[in-house]
């Protein structure tokens, strides 16, 4: 609701009659209609102090809104409900889970993300429909109750049951979206990954997830590593699952593949397939490793 005076807002005084009050606003309608050149805001404006000020139990509960003690002062109760509203608005976060190959990671690509999220309608864009301030909580999104008789007397605060919370209604609602205000939407986005990302880590990309209350929210993107062509990833270091044939062994070096190029390894004179062969800072990071794990497969015959 707005925080201007709505007596104020049509020119009328506090004591002003309803005849009064219809006459302003005509008028003032009249003149700031968008139609006619006016500005849109001004006659939402005068539109929402009309609706309160015509009816009159809305405009008795504004009339003791205004006048409560608190009115031109610090309200505990408005604060404490519009910290809960705040909360209640913010847009979730879009989760996506993608797999990362050990070698994507390393080289830090380009990769194309495909996802579902919730766009705004653009048959009513995001509005859900027509609606109007909620008759039953003038707009508050929430009614006051007090329990209790003399000095056990406490009042409550308690979600609107006819607008949920959201202090409006609607009299028509969208026939494209029928009111949930949004529409499944493929989306594609494409990301550069950094060097290293590691299994559990996220990325967040703004604006990307779903549209929520008249706002777009966050994608997240929660990485899953996997092995890659025989490339696995531990911490910031490089795995390498080698295969050996029975030639392999009495060669004097090992060529192994590399996300960087080729490798020529020394082969040990003591040849042990349960040690990894390590090249120092080979790794992830410039600090992690490279080992090379040995595998030997031949046929005896």
């Amino acid at each position: 609701m707005s925080n201007k005076n709505f007596y104020e807002v049509l020119g009328v005084s506090e004591t002003a009659t309803q005849d009064e009050i219809k006459k302003a606003y005509r008028k003032l309608a009249i003149e700031h209609h968008p139609d006619k050149g006016g500005n849109e805001d001004k006659f939402k404006e005068i539109a929402q102090a009309y609706d309160t000020l015509s009816d009159p139990t809305k405009r008795t509960q504004y009339d003791n809104r205004n006048n409560n003690p608190f009115g031109n002062g610090f309200n505990p109760f408005d604060e404490l409900f519009r910290e809960h509203y705040q909360k209640r608005k913010t847009v979730p976060d879009k989760i996506v889970e993608i797999e990362v190959g050990t070698l994507e990671s390393f080289l830090g690509v380009d990769k194309v993300i495909n996802y579902t999220r919730n766009d705004n309608c653009h048959g009513c864009n995001g509005s859900g429909g027509d609606k109007k301030v909620c008759s039953d909580c003038g707009g508050q999104g929430y009614r006051v109750q007090t329990m209790g008789s003399g000095f056990y007397q406490q009042v409550v605060r308690a979600v609107c049951n006819s607008c949920q919370g959201r202090g409006t209604v609607y009299t028509r609602a969208c026939s494209v979206c029928h009111g949930s205000t949004v529409l499944p939407k493929m989306e594609s986005v494409k990301i550069k990954l950094p060097h290293g990302i590691d299994d559990g880590q996220f990325l967040k990309l703004q604006g990307k997830g779903d549209f929520h209350d008249g706002f777009f929210g966050n994608l997240v993107i929660r990485v899953k590593t996997k092995p890659e062509n025989n490339f696995e990833k531990m911490g910031d270091d490089l795995i390498y699952n080698a295969v050996f044939s029975k030639e392999d062994l009495d060669k004097p070096t090992l060529e192994v593949p590399h996300p960087t190029g080729a490798i020529s390894i020394t082969m040990p004179n003591s040849f042990d397939t349960t040690k990894p062969l390590r090249v120092k800072s080979k790794g992830f990071n410039g600090t992690g490793d490279m080992f090379v794990k040995l595998h030997v497969r031949f046929n005896r015959n």
